[in-house]
């Protein structure tokens, strides 16, 4: 354990040598006025996602209650604007028993803990539709970094302490981590998204915005699997 957590602090100091980018950033690229419209147009565009994909937590939570029986929204806690602890909201893509021993794990490619209608949610990233909730609520944005659990946070913030950094902005349900990152299931790849995710702080401004969710919903409906 010791030998790989000096092997991933190791591959995060590189990662910051070769880039011609600060490792930090402390200021928002966005100004107040752009925040404020940009939490508008989540507030308005959330909403009318709900209503129009109504039927489809519908149908969604019928098959999720008819594989295992179990509950079809899982709650999680994860750490968001301000640092603070906000519960996120997702279609359930695994067995009820997939952290029986109390101790976080993150999901891997063939995940045996996934039931067959998850696994089908989280290739085609249904099971974060409730996160439209989140965004209206004002818990996420559209944009933003992907929220994380505080179990991982604080070895994140171990190696480097700059991801507290990433608290001046909302989590995000698309991110351009997520995009050409992936999702993280290593530690490894948590550092390269905390470089994606603080230059996104650095550089960010509506017109990103737009193009991040272009491209990411144009990935999913060509199929590119994160």
């Amino acid at each position: 354990m010791k030998q790989e957590k000096n092997r991933v602090i190791t591959k995060a100091l590189e990662l910051s040598m070769v880039s011609n980018e600060p490792e930090y950033c402390d200021y928002d690229g966005m100004s107040a006025l752009s925040c404020g419209i940009k939490r508008i147009f989540d507030a308005a565009v959330s909403l009318f996602g709900l209503i129009v994909t109504s039927p489809f937590f519908l149908l969604i939570y019928v098959l999720i209650k008819r594989e295992d029986g179990g509950p079809a929204i899982f709650k999680q806690e994860r750490v968001g604007y301000k640092g603070e602890l906000f519960t996120l909201y997702k279609f359930r893509s695994m067995t009820v028993a997939s952290e029986k021993d109390g101790k976080p794990a993150l999901c891997q490619k063939n995940d045996k803990r996934l039931t067959k209608i998850g696994k089908f949610l989280r290739e085609h990233h249904l099971d974060e539709l409730p996160q439209l909730w989140n965004v209206l609520k004002g818990d996420m944005s559209f944009v933003g970094p992907r929220p994380e659990r505080k179990f991982y946070v604080d070895q994140i913030k171990a190696i480097n302490p700059d991801y507290e950094l990433l608290y001046q902005l909302r989590p995000g349900l698309f991110s351009t981590a997520t995009l050409y990152n992936g999702y993280t299931d290593t530690m490894e790849k948590m550092l390269i998204r905390l470089q994606m995710d603080l230059k996104y702080l650095r550089e960010r401004s509506l017109w990103l915005d737009c193009k991040i969710i272009f491209l990411t919903v144009a990935s999913i409906l060509t199929g590119k699997k994160f």
